[in-house]
């Protein structure tokens, strides 16, 4: 390998526990940084490709659409056209129920290739739609004279114990990070399942299982760095283009492609955590448990009530396969005695499984029991506020036994505590609105099986909608006016950034945001 010796000078500010500054290179370039991570990814932007970082030379890919000239893509990483074999792998979503179908894929290997599709495509009239995982596709819509930018292959995770914080690359899922930060005794604020894209999980928003005491994971985010319309990587964070900054955190990908982010990870050195399964019959009396249990639960309790049927699918675990229950799952920020103390009202309600202990972070990252692999389904959600007892009542009727209902699952998340706790420093989605974020869902395998689940979505939709207190942009799985996620005010604001970062519609978000211009 050949040797490179590169002299980067650094203009240190340190002061009151914090670190910030500028990296400036032999040839005059800058570039401002804020903490230990920043530091190391401003000195490391820097550092020239090696033949060990890239074994291979950038390839042309020369790309013909009809009415357009045809141009060349350099890219080190990969371009995937219609009809090539890795097409159908590279453009499926994680919902298999969603057909996209974008005018090429492009799978940039670094930030140079991700700022060289996003100019190839403002030359050529494309936009780009940034993903990894393909969650929450669906609200996409056409992608015909769309460039779907896969960031797979932007791996990478650094975790500074000591300021315990994380930085992360954009290809990155919490399987990457939960692990790493669980043998630091440091918990992440991931959501629901290991197999999520970190990125697109925070940008929009992030309710995970320590939301009740931590808030949404965008607010935790300290700095993003990304590729905006004009090509360029910039690194945002409250000091340097700050507006920017907020309006990422919960906004979605509606302002560039995010290439790395950091954010906070919090001291859990052990949890107390786990499932308790109630009979199919007594879904009722669980679900009333639960309800009035909500109304004085710690905030360091985190915990969803759900109405659970299990496909008799051979991958499902023995005990429950083919089987239906009440189930209750939550994540206790405290030890085992303060937890049983916190659970006797519900554990009083008789569940027929309970698998509660001490576990590290780690131990938690499956314990919502979502499908591990991508699946067909359709679902839909509300944000509520206030219950009565007679909707627990009716929803239970409408989903539950004797209902004859056909969704797998539907479920109720318990949110408010630190969710509804406005801060200065907040991103765009400041709060979580309401007491409870509910949710269903079902297969959708053939048109009879999507039928009966519409159907019985509507039934359910009619029960909660009169508690509505509004959308979570992440649960939301079809396209609508996204100003419904946000207060007038503050979509005011998003329209203000997109019209200055990117005020011709680059890019394709799944939950659009025009832009305003001034």
């Amino acid at each position: 390998m050949d040797e490179h010796t590169i002299t980067v000078k650094l203009e240190l500010v340190v002061g009151d526990g914090s670190l910030s500054g500028r990296a400036v290179d032999a040839d005059g370039a800058s570039r401002e940084f804020a903490g230990w991570l920043g530091l190391i990814a401003a000195i490391d932007s820097f550092v020239p490709p090696t033949s060990d970082d890239h074994s291979e030379e950038a390839s042309m890919s020369t790309i013909a659409f009809p009415n357009r000239p045809a141009v060349d893509l350099r890219l080190r990483g990969e371009v995937v056209r219609p009809g090539e074999p890795r097409w159908d792998d590279s453009r499926r979503a994680y919902n298999l129920a969603v057909d996209q179908r974008p005018a090429l894929v492009a799978i940039p290997a670094d930030e140079d290739d991700v700022a060289a599709v996003v100019r190839y495509a403002a030359a050529n009239g494309f936009q780009v739609a940034a993903q990894r995982t393909g969650h929450n596709a669906a609200p996409l819509g056409p992608l015909d004279e769309t460039i779907l930018l896969r960031t797979d292959a932007l791996q990478g995770v650094e975790i500074d114990p000591h300021a315990r914080r994380a930085r992360v690359r954009s290809g990155a899922k919490w399987a990457d990070v939960v692990p790493q930060a669980s043998e630091l005794g440091l918990g992440a604020l991931h959501g629901s399942t290991p197999d999520v894209s970190i990125a697109g999980y925070a940008l929009g928003g992030g309710v995970g299982w320590y939301a009740r005491k931590h808030g949404l994971a965008a607010n935790s985010v300290t700095a993003l760095e990304l590729v905006t319309a004009d090509g360029e990587l910039r690194r945002v964070d409250r000091q340097h283009e700050p507006e920017l900054f907020w309006a990422l955190r919960g906004g979605g990908g509606n302002f560039g492609v995010v290439t790395a982010l950091e954010f906070d990870l919090y001291p859990v050195p052990e949890l107390y955590a786990g499932v308790l399964f109630f009979p199919w019959e007594r879904a009722a009396e669980a679900f009333h448990a639960w309800h009035e249990w909500t109304a004085s639960a710690p905030e360091e309790i985190t915990s969803s009530m759900r109405l659970l049927q299990f496909p008799p699918l051979p991958e499902i675990p023995e005990p429950v396969r083919g089987q239906s229950f009440a189930v209750f799952d939550a994540a206790f920020l405290g030890t085992r005695d303060e937890g049983e103390d916190v659970l006797r009202a519900l554990r009083a309600a008789g569940p027929v499984m309970d698998t509660f202990a001490m576990v590290p972070p780690v131990g938690i990252a499956e314990l919502h029991m979502d499908p591990p692999a991508p699946m067909p389904f359709i679902s839909t959600h509300r944000l509520l506020g206030e219950l009565p007892a007679a909707a627990i009542d009716d929803l239970v009727s409408a989903a539950g036994p004797g209902s004859g209902s056909p969704l797998g699952m539907v479920e109720l998340r318990h949110s408010g505590g630190a969710l509804a706790r406005t801060g200065a420093d907040h991103g765009a989605i400041d709060t979580l609105p309401g007491e409870y974020l509910w949710f269903a869902g079902g297969l959708a395998a053939d048109p009879a099986m999507i039928a009966a689940n519409e159907a019985h979505m509507a039934l359910l939709d009619a029960v909660v909608s009169p508690y509505q207190a509004g959308f979570y942009l992440n649960f939301t799985e079809e396209s609508g006016e996204s100003s419904r996620f946000f207060p007038e005010e503050t979509y005011e604001r998003l329209q203000a950034v997109k019209g200055e970062y990117d005020p011709d519609g680059l890019f394709q978000a799944n939950h659009q945001i025009g832009a305003r211009r001034s």
